[in-house]
């Protein structure tokens, strides 16, 4: 009699385990949470914002279930937009001027920020005293050609009075390869996102001597975007969006190194919980993200202007028709 009993009881005990999986798959299904793919262009504690809002369920409280796929390349974000494999596309802001100059109609449009300047340091292979200047002469794996890392290098080179004809500037080295080919012994000199810089030099390989960013100065360097007929058909979509990435703007403005990488950790798997704290310190410090999503025009202007040095860019385009700053607070 005890063990009908007991087997009595483990039934019911499993039966209820099994309904409340199911109610809360059901549940969910009942919140209408909308599908949103997100195609970023590298995966970066540099997003930490993004990953931020996504962690702590912030586009879930905006009524989006927010699926972020890595899709390397700026191109090959725009290219997934377009072909609507994604719904938003995370990279750089030039690539919706580049679709735009292309001649499509249904173009992409930048709706929110988040990023406000260059995220990659140059790497030399000394702690030196560090002079734009020295970069004369020299060979640096600069990014790929008509990337932003690899324009606001050679604007600010440009600026500094330095041309392309005075180093060897190397666009040749794939993004995913930059670090080993540095590491291999190619170039003096290579610009680099974390946390491959701070692992570089964790492992002897070279000194992070400068930020490219603070050099090329402020710019809507990486930015969320959409179709012109994804915004104006889904403005529901959009405006929960951007609420989510300024929570997680808020959150990240008012918490500590430390707390911010506890909540992050679990998007970087095989960076320690101490070096994912630095790099977020050191991104902090660089004065990487924007305090709101909103894009200015003198951004988004600054932006043509480092296309046109690199001679990439075929005509300006006005502001106001690829930037949509509606649900954005200045």
């Amino acid at each position: 009699m005890k063990k009908v009993l007991f087997f009595i009881i483990a039934f019911v005990i499993l039966m209820l385990i099994i309904f409340g999986i199911f109610y809360k798959k059901d549940n969910k299904t009942e919140n209408n949470l909308k599908d949103i793919t997100v195609a970023e262009v590298t995966h970066s504690i540099f997003y930490t914002p993004m990953y931020v809002a996504h962690s702590l369920g912030y586009f879930e409280d905006n009524g989006l279930n927010v699926d972020i796929i890595l899709t390397s390349g700026a191109d090959a974000v725009a290219a997934s937009v377009m072909s609507g494999d994604a719904q938003i596309g995370f990279c750089g802001s030039e690539q919706t001027i580049y679709i735009y100059n292309g001649g499509e109609k249904d173009y992409l449009i930048n709706f929110a920020g988040l990023t406000k300047r260059d995220g990659s340091f140059i790497v030399g292979r000394t702690d030196e005293n560090f002079d734009i200047k020295n970069l004369k002469g020299t060979h640096i794996i600069a990014g790929r050609e008509g990337g932003m890392p690899a324009m606001t290098l050679a604007y600010t080179l440009n600026q500094n009075g330095i041309t392309l004809d005075d180093l060897n500037f190397d666009t040749s080295v794939a993004f995913a390869s930059m670090s080993g080919a540095f590491i291999g012994g190619t170039g003096d000199y290579v610009a680099l996102f974390e946390p491959n810089a701070l692992q570089l030099e964790k492992q002897g390989f070279g000194h992070v001597v400068a930020s490219l960013g603070k050099l090329g100065g402020e710019v809507p360097y990486t930015s969320y975007m959409a179709k012109k007929s994804y915004l104006e058909n889904n403005e529901n979509v959009i405006e929960g969006f951007t609420k989510a990435i300024q929570k997680g703007l808020d959150y990240t403005f008012s918490h500590t190194d430390e707390e911010i990488a506890e909540v992050i950790e679990d998007y970087f798997p095989d960076t320690s919980l101490n070096d994912l704290t630095e790099v977020i310190k050191r991104y902090r410090e660089n004065d990487s993200w924007y305090k709101t999503t909103y894009i200015t025009e003198d951004g988004f202007n600054r932006i043509q202007d480092i296309m046109k040095n690199s001679n990439k860019l075929e005509k300006e385009v006005d502001y106001n028709i690829l930037v949509n700053n509606k649900y954005n607070k200045k």
